[in-house]
């Protein structure tokens, strides 16, 4: 099975090459379960998923292309700052690492259940191998390729960055636990084999209103532990399965982002303050069709 990537977002060596060795690996993985579950544990303890860069972009009016639209822009700031990005961005990221290296990969859409009856609004990445399909977040960074099996329950066994995943009504499930609300979040997974072309058009549409365009969300596995920030707080959630989390002043949030997340100095400097994050515009069903980058 090769894999659905577009030739405009093909990775070139040089930057690919960079790229592995920054999450080190001096060579190329192998093209199994072992080398998929390497290279994926790496991303999760090395590419946060965060909007430092779309808040930056966002609040300052710009209107360029929203940060990580191309794997490209993704990797080269990532290299340069230690920012990654939000679902779309991240997602399609992920996708053309792991296309370079020779997996089988696929961009997805998903749908965050935030509320009932909304459209996709998640991007996520999918291999299969052997006939068997993994799901590779970059969002919910689940620290192992979570198996997708249309007849049985799955899951990631940790106690900070686990997940569980079924199949209910003709769509794979999976659980799992945003900093913002650690009780619990359901991700229905829609589609797979998605354009690059289709990501760019759903990451653009963020730009009007999406809930990072607001106040900061960052998140990054660590050692047994999950850290980050989100709305307004630090979080952790921990290898026993506590929660720890605390309101942040902004030197906080400083410390935060470069001695535990690993963000430059030069970029964290440009970050704005929060925002309170309004209500989508317009109608409750008029709401209902933005897409969010999650």
């Amino acid at each position: 099975m090769k894999s659905l990537c577009d030739a405009s977002a093909v990775l070139a060596d040089p930057l690919a090459e960079r790229v592995l060795v920054r999450l080190g690996f001096h060579q190329r993985p192998a093209l199994d379960l072992g080398g998929l579950s390497a290279v994926y544990d790496a991303w999760c303890r090395w590419v946060p998923f965060d909007n430092v860069r779309k808040l930056i972009h966002v609040r300052s009016g710009s209107t360029g292309p929203l940060p990580g639209h191309t794997a490209e822009d993704f990797f080269e700031a990532w290299l340069r700052t230690g920012a990654g990005g939000t679902c779309w961005a991240g997602s399609n990221a992920l996708h053309a690492l792991l296309a370079w290296m020779g997996f089988p990969a696929e961009r997805g859409l998903g749908t965050m259940l935030v509320a009932p009856e909304l459209p996709p609004n998640h991007g996520t990445v999918r291999v299969v191998l052997d006939g068997t399909s993994y799901l590779l977040d970059s969002s919910i960074l689940h620290g192992a390729p979570l198996r997708l099996d249309p007849m049985a329950e799955t899951e990631v066994c940790h106690r900070a960055w686990g997940v569980r995943c079924r199949r209910w009504d003709g769509h794979w499930r999976v659980q799992w636990r945003p900093l913002h609300q650690v009780g619990g979040l359901e991700c229905r997974l829609e589609t797979f084999g998605v354009s690059h072309g289709e990501y760019g058009t759903r990451h653009e549409q963020t730009r009007g209103w999406s809930p990072f365009n607001f106040e900061l969300s960052a998140r990054l596995n660590r050692e047994d532990r999950v850290v980050g920030l989100g709305f307004g707080e630090s979080v952790s959630l921990e290898a026993d399965g506590s929660v720890r989390h605390a309101p942040v002043t902004h030197s906080d949030r400083v410390r935060i982002l470069q001695e535990e997340l690993g963000f430059s100095e030069e970029l964290v400097a440009r970050l704005p303050l929060d925002l309170p994050t309004p209500p989508p515009p317009g109608s409750r069903s008029a709401a209902l069709r933005l897409p969010v980058d999650s």
